[in-house]
């Protein structure tokens, strides 16, 4: 079967590592408060054990099952590049596995993100490479196409554009424009501090807490 033609477009640049250190320490759940609790992808297995994920979209949309639009990205990778995969969450064939992991590793990738399922997972838990998908499967892909690279691409129902900022630990994944990078630092430090200060609060031990008197002074109105 011949093969059916893969769209090319240009990747977006990695992020500067000075914004990749500043997310490392920033928790999703900070960054998804202050994206209006709406944003991010919640429906994707983590398969490695605790990295930190901090990188730069380079997205791929391919046929469900299909994973010759990945082979075409590969080479294209850049050190600090998370490759985000739109493959339908289809559930049947793995589209990566070790081989492309060994790859990819080798081209400075720093993550996969795969709407679509994976194999070979004993690697990735492994080298504890940030790897996120839907699910597991023993069965290969195909490798006839079609696809495209570096277009806006869905991912359990979140848009991911070409050079978004992708974060992702144990809760999960989010999602962001580098214009929004700075906002969301800032706002992310401040939830940190408000809830650092309500902890202290708790751990005095006092049964009234200032944090929760509005919430119970609200719900008895």
């Amino acid at each position: 079967m011949p093969e059916a033609a893969i769209l090319h477009h240009t990747a977006r640049p990695p992020v500067p590592a000075s914004l990749v250190d500043a997310f490392s320490t920033v928790v999703t759940p900070h960054l998804s408060d202050n994206l209006d609790r709406m944003a991010g992808i919640t429906a994707l297995r983590r398969f490695h054990r605790s990295r930190k994920l901090v990188g730069t979209a380079f997205t791929v949309k391919t046929r469900p099952g299909d994973n010759l639009a990945i082979y075409h990205a590969m080479p294209q990778l850049q050190p600090g590049h998370v490759l985000v995969i739109d493959g339908g969450g289809d559930a049947n064939n793995a589209l990566v596995g070790d081989l492309i992991l060994s790859y990819i590793l080798q081209r400075g990738c720093v993550g996969l993100v795969v709407d679509g399922a994976v194999r070979d997972t004993a690697a990735f838990l492994e080298a504890d490479f940030p790897c996120y998908a839907r699910c597991a499967s023993h069965r290969g892909p195909y490798k006839n196409g079609p696809g495209a690279l570096n277009v806006p691409v869905a991912i359990a129902g979140q848009v991911v554009n070409p050079g978004d900022i992708v974060v992702g630990d144990e809760d999960g994944l989010v999602t962001f424009a580098p214009a929004d990078a700075e906002r969301l630092l800032e706002a992310a430090r401040r939830s940190a501090a408000k809830e650092d200060a309500i902890r202290a609060e708790i751990l005095t031990g006092r049964v009234q807490q200032s944090w929760l008197e509005p919430f119970l002074q609200q719900q008895a109105r």
